[in-house]
């Protein structure tokens, strides 16, 4: 698939349109799902994410044309029109179990999590911690470790994002969860940001980032800075942020891998895996350098091993690698 490459001076900027991108949600339809899915059901409730996911892989040309090109890359070239609709109908899925997660039902799931040992560590000796996951599976799957059984009970996840674009089904999320199954939210873009992130940690909170998305510029997001990266990425060189890692290496914390996949049925999979250790100083500025850059490769040869294991995952639905002429 030919496209014109990008010139290097408008990359960063293309790369990070999605987070002033219009939210492509209709309210009153949300409202109507939201009120099925609490009187009908989960069940019953999730024969209608088939219509919706039908109706988008078919009428959302450029969403679907981005959603090709990654499976033609985590699945190989006989992706089609079947893979991309499993793709449309677990992304639907974990849409609709935010709102059973987010109102305590957590019996309607089967969630099993791996690697959680070491982040216990953390959370135990009262130690905040980054978590870096991607826009793959279910960040709420997270939140509902806390609530199975032997797990610590001051496991607090907070989730660092841009609300502006998605501001009507959080609005609508959170108007029908429970107050205390409400995930805390540190907003980026703020000019406190920096300091809520850094008292919400000093507090021994866990700090969870999805890091597969170039943060804005430091003109829009005041302290959130960093550099786009150019790596390879599904066998194609993709940009990543070094942002959270250099936030990750200011604040002196330990970094996780985090992932809530989406298994099929009522399956979650939770996974946590050592990622990269700031807790020390660098000797000296290249020292840092160095270990940021590390940190990010790791990060993105992760991501991209479980792109392959488990494709319909992954819910990035814009121009990842900046293949469309501009």
């Amino acid at each position: 698939m030919s496209a014109t490459p990008p010139e290097p001076g408008d990359a960063k900027s293309r790369q990070a349109e999605w987070s002033r991108a219009p939210e492509r949600s209709n309210m009153l339809a949300l409202r109507v799902i939201c009120a099925i899915a609490i009187l009908c059901g989960r069940p019953l409730t999730r024969l209608i994410l088939h219509p919706i996911s039908l109706y988008f892989l078919l009428f959302s040309p450029t969403p679907r044309r981005h959603i090709k090109r990654y499976l033609f890359r985590a699945v190989g070239p006989k992706a089609g029109w079947a893979d991309g609709y499993r793709l449309l109908h677990a992304f639907a899925s974990t849409v609709l179990d935010r709102l059973y997660f987010l109102r305590g039902r957590m019996d309607l799931f089967d969630i099993r999590v791996f690697g959680n040992a070491p982040v216990e560590v953390e959370v135990n000796a009262g130690r905040g911690a980054f978590m870096l996951g991607a826009h793959v599976g279910s960040f709420e799957a997270l939140g509902a470790c806390k609530h199975r059984a032997g797990a610590p009970a001051d496991l607090r996840p907070a989730m660092v994002m841009y609300p502006d674009n998605a501001q009507q089904i959080n609005a609508v999320l959170n108007a029908i969860s429970l107050p205390e199954l409400r995930p805390h939210m540190i907003a980026l873009g703020r000019p406190h940001s920096m300091l809520d992130l850094r008292d919400w940690l000093d507090s021994g909170g866990l700090a969870g980032l999805l890091a597969d998305r170039t943060l804005a510029g430091p003109e829009e997001a005041g302290q959130q800075r960093g550099s786009s990266i150019e790596v390879p990425f599904l066998g194609r060189p993709a940009l990543f942020n070094d942002g959270p890692f250099r936030l990750a290496a200011l604040l002196r914390r330990k970094v996780f891998f985090m992932a809530g996949l989406y298994v099929g049925g009522a399956r979650y999979d939770v996974l946590f895996e050592p990622l990269a250790d700031f807790s020390e100083r660098a000797s000296d500025p290249a020292e840092r350098e160095r270990r940021i850059r590390a940190a990010l490769e790791a990060y993105v040869a992760r991501l991209e091993a479980l792109c392959r294991a488990y494709p319909y995952n992954w819910f990035n639905f814009h121009d990842f690698w900046l293949e469309d002429p501009h």
